[in-house]
């Protein structure tokens, strides 16, 4: 045997990998080009991500009814059929309300046409008296009218038509991905949890299911709102004697989700064709007063009261969101932005990382108790405002 040998080398250690730090300039260069991606594959995909927005947010709305018909040992399949029929049924009959307000303003468009021409022939020759402007005539008036009318006919045409299209198929497609992520639930959690790993998962399931109650919580508390502030609306206009009261109070209501831009549209409509109908400015003037009422009412008590705190959002983002929404998909991209950007909001604020970005989209007064101990240097009034609200919205 010969005797060991002295020259024995010990393996070499294996070098570790070194993670490389890029700059900062090449890593939000990075940033930006993904975002730019993700804004492409969002346009690109409207037709099959907005079916399956609008039916996501319709689900988790439709969840707790398809819960309380389990318990009544109803099969899933059954009991998600009869929610979705109550759905098309409540559906259904605001489609029908609205149509015939529709068209029984429809029918008095042309009679609001010629006191709208009287009243701006009056208006023109008050600015020619004043201000020597020389008036249209109302043939001119006409005519004008006439010929945008015809060069824009071809394209609302078409897209009335494209419009048409796609609204008629989603309404085929949103039932059946509503019944699909209803009744394969618990098969897509079982699927997301199997990105995390088996210690952690129950802390995610918390975590899901306190998302999911928020998101409910705000989606029914937002109906209850614009149910409220249409009822709050339309005994205002009632009293005023306003013709169609009920549609338009329902349609300012809508609206009202907009921050501050949404009350504007909401009570100009209705005010004007208060003024050209009456002649009276008084009205007019009482027609937008109870829509700013009814505005302040709702900001300061109806909304804190039923969604609370949690997912207020502020409204430069909500302005802001509505704005990318219409870019990005048009109309029913602003009906989802402020819908998604609360969701967002949620999900911010339940992970430790993003929460920064859920207190920039939330509401002013989500950070007031951060700084209570700065002092508050308020006026009088406006300590004794701020308490009476939230002494209101702890009731």
């Amino acid at each position: 045997m010969h005797p060991p040998s002295n020259n024995f080398n010990p393996p070499r250690p294996t070098p570790s990998i070194q993670e490389v730090k890029l700059p900062a300039f090449i890593y939000y260069t990075f940033v930006l080009i993904g975002l730019s991606l993700l804004v492409f594959v969002l346009r690109k995909l409207d037709g099959i991500l907005l079916p399956l927005f609008f039916s996501a947010l319709l689900a988790t709305l439709l969840l707790p009814l398809v819960r309380r018909f389990e318990r009544w040992n109803w099969p899933r399949a059954v009991a998600i059929v009869v929610a979705l029929l109550l759905l098309v049924l409540a559906l259904a009959g605001l489609v029908y309300f609205f149509g015939m307000q529709i068209i029984d303003l429809r029918g008095e468009l042309p009679l609001l046409q010629k006191k709208l021409i009287v009243y701006i022939d009056q208006a023109q020759q008050w600015l020619n008296a004043k201000f020597g402007l020389r008036p249209m005539s109302k043939d001119e008036l006409i005519d004008s009218s006439l010929s945008s009318a015809k060069k824009s006919a071809g394209g609302f045409l078409g897209s009335t038509i494209s419009t048409t299209a796609g609204v008629l198929s989603v309404t085929t497609l949103v039932p059946i991905y509503i019944f699909c992520f209803l009744y394969y639930r618990d098969h897509i959690r079982q699927f997301m949890f199997r990105f995390v790993a088996p210690d952690k998962r129950t802390t995610v399931l918390h975590t899901m299911d306190s998302i999911q109650s928020v998101i409910q919580a705000y989606i029914s508390g937002l109906i209850t709102v614009i149910v409220i502030v249409s009822v709050l609306n339309a005994i205002g206009l009632l009293l005023l004697g306003v013709k169609y009261a009920i549609f338009f109070a329902v349609f300012a209501s809508v609206l009202a989700i907009i921050p501050y831009i949404g009350i504007m549209v909401g009570s100009a409509i209705p005010a004007m064709m208060t003024l050209v109908e009456t002649g009276s400015p008084a009205k007019a003037m009482g027609v937008i007063a109870v829509f700013v009422v009814v505005q302040f009412l709702e900001g300061n008590f109806i909304t804190p009261m039923i969604t609370g705190s949690k997912v207020s959002i502020n409204p430069m983002a909500a302005i802001i969101a509505l704005i990318l929404g219409g870019e990005l998909w048009g109309t029913p991209g602003m009906i989802l932005s402020i819908p998604l950007v609360a969701v967002l909001k949620v999900i911010f604020d339940a992970t430790k990382a993003l929460e920064p970005f859920g207190f920039l989209l939330g509401d002013v007064t989500d950070g007031e108790d951060l700084q209570s101990d700065r002092g508050d240097q308020r006026g009088f009034f406006a300590k004794a405002w701020h308490r009476f609200k939230k002494m209101v919205r702890r009731m």
